[in-house]
């Protein structure tokens, strides 16, 4: 018993050290916990402190940057709009010079423009008087021409218009005879000059050199077994071909046409020394240098071989005998001649025969005009060897050679060049025209032809007063039908003149063209 109160003052105890010490506990922690508030409190204090600070700077920091920025965008927008008013300045100082400049030029404009004024008007004035004193000039001539008519027309017995009228139709006629005859002048005085040797010397030196319109008949072409062949000719770095030019003359030709060699040459006999030599290589087999040189001189002594059978066949075929040698082998190098693609040894040939069958017709010397005509055309065999045209270097050749001068004179007047002198030269000339412009004859293009009759019967019909135009015998003739109330007999011969002369100027043709104007007057009436 006695020990239970003292384990409940114990406990009591107990209870209030628990009491005291929760007491003081919690007071502990009350002061602890304040004290961390506290502590809290300063740190947060001291945290706020620093951010409003820093937010301070920063935002003192951000206000220098806008100011400085605000000052930089200032200075560059005065500078722009400094710049922009000193341009703009420069701009009215310029416009200002400008006008004064204008103003000065105005200024002296109108000073030079008042200066003419005041000369206009002093000429004006003066023109004023100066018309006035010819106004009186006039007056006075028209009546002293009246008083002169007048008293001519009391003498004359007509009036003035008619008077005029028969003075100027008087006039016109003279006018027109006057013409007419000066017109047959001037066209025999131009037959006897040399303006038409002139033009044929320049068209034969046309021909000479047109390469373009001469490459049918100034090449010849060779056949080949083989391309192989080719190489063969061409030798060693073209030891056989050069071997071959240089002693033939000609130029060969090698190009990709298969199985051929052409030889171009403008001189006809060496070309065909030069096929013949070839051909003679080419089916031998052996060509080199030696070989060539020896092959050329077997040909070269063939084809004068047959130059001259060639020559003796053709006097021979026509009945011509007597001819010197040298004349015979010009004869026989005609086989190698053309002339507007038609061969002059057959052309010359048909000349003779045709010549001759006229002059039998006529009774004339056959034998003399198939002499002529194989020979008229001579002279085109040395055209490309001598200066001159063919007609003059026939005849020289004739000449030399002792032929009859009614032959020679046959070769000289076929063209026209001298006076007939003989039937049998205009016989021949007429045979040569025949044999020239027959359909087939002469080698010429269908469209050349077409454009130059065109032209022909173009000029013709271009004239006042022409009807009808026709252009025959192969375009060598125009005929031109003129209306007879606007073109007389003299207005014919001037008209017939400016034709030809135009056609010269304007159109190409081989040979001479005729010009015909023909006009026809009718008188038509009805028995009843």
């Amino acid at each position: 018993m006695g020990d239970f109160p003292l384990a409940a003052l114990l406990g009591a105890a107990g209870v209030v050290a628990a009491v005291v010490g929760f007491v003081f506990g919690r007071r502990s922690g009350r002061a602890i916990e304040i004290a961390a508030q506290q502590r809290a409190k300063a740190t947060a204090e001291d945290t706020a402190t620093r951010i409003l600070d820093e937010a301070r700077r920063e935002s003192e920091t951000i206000r220098k940057s806008a100011a400085v920025a605000g000052r930089e965008e200032v200075l560059q927008l005065r500078e722009s709009l400094e710049q922009e008013l000193r341009q703009r300045r420069g701009d009215i100082e310029r416009e200002e010079k400008r006008v004064q400049d204008r103003e000065a030029q105005l200024d002296r404009a109108r000073e030079s423009l008042e200066g003419r004024e005041h000369e206009v008007q002093r000429r004006a004035q003066e023109c004023i008087g100066r018309e006035q004193a010819t106004t009186a000039r006039e007056q006075e001539l028209e009546r002293l021409v009246g008083e002169e008519r007048r008293r001519l027309e009391q003498r004359a017995g007509l009036s003035a218009e008619p008077a005029q009228a028969e003075l100027v139709r008087r006039l016109e006629d003279e006018a027109m005879a006057d013409a007419a005859s000066r017109l047959r002048e001037i066209r025999e005085t131009a037959k006897r000059n040399a303006e038409r040797e002139a033009k044929k010397i320049v068209a034969l030196a046309v021909q000479r050199v047109a390469a373009e319109t001469t490459a049918e008949s100034t090449v010849s072409a060779v056949s080949l077994p083989n391309d192989e062949m080719k190489g063969r000719i061409i030798g060693r770095e073209g030891r056989n071909i050069r071997a071959f030019e240089l002693a033939t003359g000609v130029d060969v030709i090698i190009d990709d046409t298969p199985d051929t060699v052409v030889v171009s040459c403008f001189d006809p006999v060496r070309r065909e020394t030069a096929r013949l030599a070839l051909e003679k290589l080419v089916s031998d087999g052996r060509i080199h240098p030696g070989r060539i040189e020896e092959v050329v001189v077997k040909a070269r002594k063939e084809v004068e071989a047959a130059i001259i059978e060639t020559g003796e066949q053709a006097a021979y075929d026509v009945g011509v005998a007597g001819l010197h040698p040298e004349l015979v082998k010009l004869i026989g190098r005609m086989r190698w001649r053309t002339s507007y693609g038609q061969n002059i040894l057959a052309h010359s040939k048909e000349v003779a025969w045709l010549a001759g069958m006229m002059a039998a017709e006529l009774g004339l010397d056959v034998q003399l005009a198939k002499r002529g005509a194989l020979l008229h055309d001579i002279g085109k065999v040395l055209t490309h060897e001598h200066e001159g045209t063919h007609v003059q270097l026939g005849v020289e050749v004739a000449t030399k050679y002792g032929e009859n001068p009614l032959v020679v004179n046959c070769i000289a007047a076929h063209h026209d060049d001298v006076p007939h002198e003989s039937e049998v030269s205009v016989l021949v000339q007429a045979a040569d025209g025949i044999s020239g412009s027959r359909p087939g004859a002469r080698r010429e293009a269908f469209e050349t032809y077409v454009k130059r009759l065109e032209g022909l019967e173009r000029i013709a019909a271009s004239y006042r007063g022409v009807e009808r135009v026709f252009a025959i015998q192969a375009g060598r003739e125009v005929r031109v039908v003129v209306t007879p109330e606007q073109v007389d007999d003299t207005r014919m011969t001037a008209m017939s003149e400016e034709i030809a002369r135009r056609i010269e100027s304007e159109l190409q043709y081989p040979g001479q063209i005729k010009v015909v104007v023909i006009r026809e007057s009718r008188a038509v009436d009805f028995a009843r």
